[in-house]
């Protein structure tokens, strides 16, 4: 499905890491010219963060986050759409990438099957709160399925195939449009604070990275998030999302089962279950994983690419939050928002409760 950001539309511009992106065509880069102007500005913004970071011990990632809120003011003009889109999108699934060369099979291991289990308990308690809330908010229960099941899974990507089942004569586009906009205010919101609650709680490295990596919706906050706490909780938080991102396929495919079961289908496309196949960054990431267990790589290149990945994160984020719109929040009912939020609440809360136990 191709949806446009027109005045129609009316449809906030997000990172959506799985394929199925939400882009003006302004903010289509066809030339290199055309990605410059953004591109540079969220590369000086990257380097005031890590000259603070270095001078004050501030996260890095963290220093990035509050420039980019700061300089959110740009995202209005147009010329500088296609560098901040290009850094947002094309710069972090080569960063995801690049971190695979600092994983092993071993730490996928070490996650564990009970982690596992966890996840997938907290990825079905937070669709089932989404549900609940929309209900007791007198509002449809498929509007609480598309709000609980992007927050459990992996945000814009996750929202979009749900939509795409549902059908917009069921949700409307105005309604979908409050779902992206709630995922990304809460995602960005999320990387503030996480990780400062997980210092407060004085959580370990592998705690942090779970909990991070298990809560926060978007790719581009979860594996920044983790990253802005220690190295090691982003690797862990790495893993968990994409684990997330990964599960996207198998559970569309139920939930479009459940969903013709119930008549609760549109008809035409729409009633077709949409197919997906891992997309190349994890694959890449996955590669990079396999030969960095199989082998003893370098030590001057496993330094380099994780000096690499840190900067291409570290301008993705810093993009990211130039393109976000927190103002479009307060336009919005807060009610509109509330399976969202609950969904939110749900898995940071889910999420602590798992860290306490695995």
């Amino acid at each position: 499905m191709g949806l446009k950001n027109d005045p129609q539309n009316n449809l906030p511009m997000g990172a959506d890491l799985y394929g199925e992106l939400i882009i003006a065509e302004a903010e289509r880069p066809k030339t290199i010219r055309d990605v410059l102007p953004g591109l540079a500005l969220a590369t000086i913004a990257a380097l005031a963060a890590a000259w603070l970071s270095e001078h004050y011990g501030a996260p890095l990632i963290l220093m990035g986050l509050l420039i980019g809120l700061g300089l959110n003011f740009v995202n209005s003009d147009l010329r500088l759409s296609p560098g901040l889109t290009f850094g947002s999108q094309t710069l972090l699934r080569i960063g995801i990438v690049l971190i695979g060369a600092q994983v092993t099979l071993m730490q996928f291991g070490e996650l564990g099957l009970p982690a596992f289990a966890a996840l997938l308990v907290i990825m079905a308690g937070v669709i089932i709160v989404g549900i609940s809330a929309a209900k007791l908010l007198k509002q449809d229960a498929l509007y609480g399925l598309l709000a609980g099941g992007a927050t459990a899974i992996c945000g814009a990507s996750a929202a979009l195939a749900l939509w795409s089942l549902i059908g917009e004569k069921r949700i409307d586009q105005a309604r979908f449009t409050l779902v992206l906009v709630g995922i990304f205010v809460m995602s960005a919101l999320a990387l503030t604070f996480y990780p400062v609650i997980a210092a407060a709680l004085d959580l370990s490295d592998r705690q942090a990275g779970f909990l991070i990596g298990a809560s926060i919706h978007d790719v581009a906050q979860a594996i920044g998030g983790g990253f802005s706490y220690s190295d090691a909780a982003g690797e862990v938080a790495t893993i968990v999302k994409l684990t997330r991102v990964a599960l996207l396929a198998p559970l569309v495919a139920i939930f479009a089962m459940w969903l013709r079961r119930k008549n609760l289908v549109d008809g035409g496309a729409a009633a077709k279950a949409p197919r997906f196949g891992l997309p190349w960054f994890i694959l890449g990431f996955l590669a990079l994983v396999v030969i960095n267990s199989v082998m003893t790589v370098p030590a001057p290149i496993t330094a380099g690419t994780k000096e690499m990945s840190t900067w291409l994160l570290l301008i993705s984020v810093i993009a990211t939050a130039m393109k976000s719109n927190m103002a479009s929040l307060l336009t919005q009912g807060w009610g509109s928002f509330g399976p969202v939020l609950a969904a939110t609440a749900a898995a940071f809360l889910l999420a602590l409760g798992a860290v306490m136990i695995i």
